[in-house]
């Protein structure tokens, strides 16, 4: 008990805690509408380009968010527009971009400054690399996304499930998907920082799947989705303070355990 004071004395895991719970919620109720769009992959691809574009900002001595937050907000925005008018799948116009954006990025690291700690850090993730302004960046994210969820509940509710029917409605489904595409581009550069590029793509995918299978209404699973989130990444980084691992690494394997929990429950239901 006494470590786990100790614990929230130092101002790097207080910031830690706030911007997890924050891009943890962002990215399970965005998560959900991923998923069930089948752009679940989407987190994977956006955090590689980030990956890039933080290896060429590094290189050339410029501040790293300033440079990636427009280089993948343009890269979710050009996947959208790629699967919509293209005949490549959503699977594989991500591919393609993640491993390209992967690829620039570990050769211009390579020819210049090497694996610093901060590359490493944006790899792995490392709550020492948060500072006030991923703060303030976390709470203005976070009500964008509450708000979005809130009044547009039921547009996003029928783009999720039929966007030919929407549009039949009325329903602006380019606008909302486009609204989607640079939200989760925001969260995923704020997320690297806590899991890095190799694990961000989990924070989007295993809350959505576990209240899939405990749930089967959308609102349900949203909200599921979204509480979820949260308890798994307060554990997964106090789990990581006591034992001493990556807390980026501790978070996913909390989420694992959560969802492997989840399919025994379904499967009970059945029996």
């Amino acid at each position: 008990m006494s470590l786990l004071l100790e614990m929230f004395t130092y101002p790097f895991i207080l910031r830690a805690f706030i911007v997890g719970i924050l891009v943890s919620l962002c990215a399970a109720l965005l998560g959900v509408s991923l998923v069930l769009k089948r752009y679940s992959m989407i987190g994977d691809g956006l955090s590689h380009v980030s990956f890039g574009a933080l290896a060429i900002a590094m290189a050339c001595g410029w501040a790293p968010l300033p440079v990636s937050i427009p280089v993948v907000i343009a890269a979710a925005l050009f996947l959208l527009r790629l699967t919509e008018r293209s005949r490549i799948g959503a699977d594989a116009a991500i591919a393609v971009v993640s491993a390209s954006a992967l690829a620039i990025g570990v050769v211009v690291t390579s020819l210049t400054t090497g694996m610093t700690t901060d590359v490493d850090s944006y790899m792995f993730g490392s709550i020492l690399a948060m500072d006030r302004s991923d703060v303030v960046l976390s709470v203005i994210l976070c009500a964008a996304v509450l708000v979005l969820f809130v009044l547009c509940y039921h547009k996003l509710f029928a783009i999720t499930f039929d966007e030919s029917f929407s549009r039949a409605t009325g329903v602006k489904v380019n606008w909302y998907n486009t609204l989607l595409s640079v939200l989760t581009a925001l969260t995923i550069v704020l997320g690297m920082q806590m899991c890095g590029a190799m694990l961000i793509s989990s924070l989007v995918i295993f809350p959505a799947l576990t209240a899939m299978r405990l749930f089967k209404s959308f609102r349900s699973v949203v909200i599921c989705a979204g509480a979820l989130s949260v308890v798994c990444f307060c554990a997964g980084l106090t789990g990581s303070y006591l034992i001493s691992t990556p807390v980026g690494a501790t978070v996913v394997l909390v989420d694992l355990a959560a969802f492997l929990l989840s399919c025994m429950v379904q499967r009970l239901r059945h029996k």
